[in-house]
């Protein structure tokens, strides 16, 4: 039998069932659900020292599991000593097995490890997608903290097929994503 990841077991046996409860829907296919997980580093002092964008799309590629791939400017901007087509950033974006392994590394390994983490805020996009800023790439255990140069953040973006914010914050709530102040039903 082949591997399944745990999150992604969960979501077909226990959030799909408990979200058509929450918003009454009368098929499992008008569930929202996770379609990618984008993580990006933008690296303003690239510019500077080139060999900051290598360390950065390795540490990533480490975190992921998948190849990092650099962003580069669209265009010159003198005032930034920015010229188009410099590497200015590393982004990866996690779909299928990936990205429910490393949400689940994210729920329960990395942001535990946060110094005095009391939650993440619920503000989405409008359109039921959220991104999440971490401000130290060393939270996540697969990087060695003796080999670090520079401390570098980045944005976890979740996109999802939600239509709204609610429906895309109670199907994160559900994966397990820490909300400040996670508000369950009262029904």
């Amino acid at each position: 039998m082949a591997y399944v990841p745990t999150l992604k077991t969960q979501y077909k046996e226990q959030i799909v069932p408990a979200l058509m409860k929450e918003f009454g829907y009368t098929s499992v296919m008008q569930c929202p659900k996770l379609e990618k997980i984008v993580i990006n580093q933008g690296m303003g002092q690239a510019v500077a020292d080139k060999k900051l964008i290598d360390v950065a799309q390795a540490e990533l590629t480490q975190i992921t599991g998948q190849k990092a791939v650099q962003t580069k400017s669209r265009k010159d901007i003198s005032n930034f000593k920015l010229r188009k087509g410099m590497p200015i950033g590393v982004r990866v974006t996690l779909r299928a097995d990936r990205m429910y392994e490393f949400l689940e590394r994210l729920i329960a390994v990395a942001m535990p490890r946060v110094r005095d983490f009391k939650g993440i805020n619920e503000k989405f996009d409008g359109r039921g997608n959220y991104t999440l800023g971490i401000t130290e790439q060393i939270i996540f255990p697969e990087i060695d903290i003796d080999k670090i140069t520079k401390i570098f953040g980045m944005e976890v973006t979740f996109v999802t097929t939600a239509k709204t914010d609610e429906e895309g914050y109670a199907l994160l709530r559900e994966f397990g994503l820490p909300f400040k102040n996670a508000k369950k039903n009262s029904q």
